[in-house]
């Protein structure tokens, strides 16, 4: 009983969080202390409550420092030329007949390559929603394109925070995991983009689409070798080097680009590290602003939270009445659906992915055999439901990023289709089984 108000009340305190417009780690934060208070009711020294929740923050410790690095490298690339040239390279891809695919797969490309679904639907997302507006098409289904979109990247991108948080959480590569991730994904993507190919047919031209290339041309020297970065971490994540390497050869790559390409003042490059890119021009700055150290301590401060509670619940059996709960619906249904049902709650809860993912990662770990299955289930479950909670940041900052309404979520087929598709394939292996 205690298990259950104890969780009640941190249930209560991101509620409250969300009620009120609070930074979500305000109610992380109380629920450490909740916790800790908890443990202490269990018999346990403050000492040993201390090294649980040490050990938590120490098992993602790697990650943490991944997060710096992606800061950087998202400074970097602005800074460099690299996320304009691509941006206004892709944007003449877009025609009115296959607008809302041309939309999504845009969105997929770029969230792909920078790995973030915020920087993404602030970027792309942006410059689709403005065409799409231009063109009178729906913004509710240039939304939903957009947030299917910025998502396929965020869950599959070598670079992405979701994919990273999950590789380390249950001890796999990263490499492997997006191999398998492409594979689940396959059909779900096939049919979204058949879906939005056949919804854009009735999008009609009319308006003016913006001058991207004498948008940017004000703030940056669009020329090919601002590319350069992209494709460096591009080849050696092709060939499977380390996350970090990779990251680190791009930003070494963006360097002479920022100084010699851009003019960027070597004082003012070093101060991007912290405080990432910000445009003169005004009208530039609301679609490239960002990036930067300082960009990655609320999903760091929430991820630090979220894991020093691992230890915590392993130690003194917070959790255990709710995994057995889990186990067995997994028993009735499917190990994939019990996953799938997991995360639903769990997003409900939390109110963000990474939260969410430490949770169902938490929850969910005793039901695959192997834990590149485990890891695979949370791919294909938590990180795209978490777009789909209205109240959720993971779904609504993408969204207002891109000046898309709500509804939009409702149009977002691919986050739909790809947890549908698990789920339909989870309950006929185990009828052949």
């Amino acid at each position: 009983m205690i298990e259950w108000l104890t969780l009640g009340l941190f249930c209560a305190g991101l509620t409250l969080c969300l009620v009120l417009d609070a930074p979500v780690l305000y109610a992380l934060a109380a629920g450490l202390v909740l916790f800790l208070i908890y443990g202490r009711h269990k018999k346990f020294s403050w000492g040993e409550l201390t090294r649980m929740a040490l050990d938590g923050v120490k098992s993602v410790r790697n990650i943490l420092i991944t997060f710096m690095l992606i800061g950087v490298l998202t400074a970097f690339w602005r800074a460099a030329g690299t996320i304009p040239v691509l941006v206004v390279s892709a944007s003449g891809l877009i025609r009115p007949g296959v607008f809302l695919l041309m939309t999504f797969l845009l969105c997929c490309g770029v969230s792909l390559l920078t790995g973030t679904s915020f920087g993404s639907a602030a970027t792309m997302g942006v410059i689709c929603a403005t065409m799409g507006g231009a063109m009178g098409v729906s913004p509710v289904l240039t939304g939903g394109a957009i947030l299917s979109g910025v998502f396929f990247g965020d869950r599959c991108s070598p670079v992405s925070t979701s994919a990273l948080l999950t590789a380390e959480l249950t001890g796999t590569d990263i490499f492997d995991n997006i191999h398998r991730m492409m594979r689940s994904a396959l059909v779900p993507f096939l049919i979204s983009c058949a879906v939005y190919g056949l919804l854009g047919l009735r999008g009609t031209a009319g308006g003016q689409t913006p001058d991207l290339r004498a948008l940017f041309g004000r703030e940056f020297a669009l020329h090919w070798a601002a590319l350069i970065p992209a494709v460096v971490i591009m080849v050696l994540s092709a060939l499977r080097v380390r996350v970090k390497a990779a990251m680190t050869a791009s930003i070494a790559a963006a360097v002479p680009l920022c100084l010699f390409l851009q003019n960027v003042p070597a004082p003012e490059l070093l101060k991007m590290v912290w405080s990432g890119f910000h445009a003169a021009d005004a009208q530039v700055g609301a679609m490239m602003n960002g990036g930067g150290i300082a960009s990655m301590l609320r999903v760091s401060g929430i991820v630090c939270l979220s894991s020093s509670y691992s230890g915590i619940f392993r130690k003194t059996g917070l959790l255990d009445e709710a995994k057995r709960a889990v186990e067995s619906l997994a028993h009735r249904s499917s190990p994939f659906a019990a996953t799938l049902a997991t995360s639903a709650v769990t997003s409900m809860i939390a109110c963000n992915q990474s939260l969410a993912i430490l949770l169902t990662a938490q929850l969910c770990d005793t039901l695959p055999e192997k834990k590149e299955q485990l890891a695979l289930d949370i791919e294909d479950s938590v990180v795209v439901i978490a777009a789909l909670v209205p109240w959720s940041i993971a779904g609504s900052v993408p969204l207002t990023a891109a000046g898309a309404p709500t509804l939009s979520m409702l149009a977002a087929c691919y986050l739909y289709l790809l947890p549908l598709w698990r789920l339909a394939g989870s309950f006929i292996l185990k009828k052949s089984a």
